[in-house]
């Protein structure tokens, strides 16, 4: 009943926000790399942040650090998806909020100097990374889904690393907002404000997760992402473009823009491999050592994103900034 009542609340939210974005137009105008050909409304991935909120009223005492960093990057996020700021003033306040959820996990005395900043980088870099990713109907909610509920599983059945009510706040309201875009013609994209904040929300529950078991493997709960985003920039930078603007080089953009894949079906795929790569690390974790599991997963992955210059060359496409 509680999550029912969760759900009405954030729906209600949703539509509100709704005529907020309608009175001071924020929209998001499709242009000749955008993956959309219709105006729509930008920034309901704020719900994220209003589930958040929810939950910062019931668990102030122990809450207060990762509400303050997820209302920063969210405010930040939002400011740019209605009038674009500099990356220098992005990365420095997603720099502070990593820095308030270090302070929540007690980072600075768990790990050495050199394990700190390379958490920095990976954090800041994968929250960028989910903020890419994000380019066609459905993929930030259903690949979401697909990442909270193997964490909750393992919260559940291996390791009890937070409140299961935590993972699943973020869970409802990922379904409230995949109600208003998984669909044919969007109701409202996630704008920077979403796929940022649920990016925050992920990555503090997964480095919960690694101290807890001493392991990084859980980082593959992230890995179709992280393979895409990672491989896509790398080919960017050989294309000496700037990874900052907008392209149409990601893998899913290539099988949604060229070759015409009804984008909520690629949405489906990577939550589908996303799930299946999680089944993996869970059913092989303490069995196999932590090098031949990421060996395991990402060597496949790589190779199914090699696929897109097969497609690339197959199509003669033109590789745009």
């Amino acid at each position: 009943m509680q999550y029912t009542i969760l759900g009405f609340i954030l729906m209600i939210l949703m539509l509100l926000y709704f005529k907020v974005a309608d009175r001071f137009n924020i929209i998001d105008k499709p242009n000749q790399r955008s993956s959309h050909t219709e105006i729509t409304l930008r920034g309901g991935g704020i719900i994220f942040w209003f589930s958040a909120l929810l939950y910062f009223f019931q668990h102030i005492e122990s809450n207060y650090f990762f509400f303050a960093g997820i209302t920063l990057v969210s405010l930040v996020s939002f400011w740019d998806d209605i009038q674009s700021l500099s990356n220098k003033i992005r990365i420095s306040i997603h720099f502070l909020a990593i820095t308030l959820i270090f302070l929540d996990l007690n980072l600075f005395t768990l790990m050495p100097i050199w394990g700190v900043v390379i958490s920095y980088v990976l954090a800041i870099g994968l929250i960028n990374a989910y903020n890419f990713m994000d380019g066609i109907n459905g993929i930030t909610g259903l690949y979401t889904l697909a990442v909270l509920g193997s964490l909750l599983y393992v919260n559940a059945k291996i390791q009890l690393f937070t409140d299961g009510s935590f993972i699943k706040y973020g869970m409802i309201a990922s379904l409230v907002f995949l109600f208003f875009n998984y669909r044919k013609k969007a109701k409202c994209f996630a704008g920077d404000v979403g796929s940022i904040a649920i990016a925050f929300w992920i990555i503090y529950l997964v480095l919960k997760l690694i101290l807890s078991t001493n392991s990084v493997i859980w980082l593959l709960f992230l890995a179709v992402y992280g393979v895409d985003a990672v491989c896509t920039i790398l080919h960017r930078l050989y294309l000496k473009q700037n990874i900052f603007e907008a392209h149409r080089l990601h893998l899913y953009q290539i099988l949604s823009n060229e070759y015409k894949i009804q984008h909520r079906l690629v949405s489906l795929y990577y939550a589908l491999a996303q799930i299946g790569v999680s089944i993996l690390v869970v059913s092989l974790y303490q069995k196999i050592s932590d090098y031949i599991l990421f060996a395991i997963i990402i060597v496949p992955l790589l190779l199914v994103y090699s696929l897109k210059f097969y497609l690339i060359n197959k199509s003669n496409l033109k590789l745009q900034v």
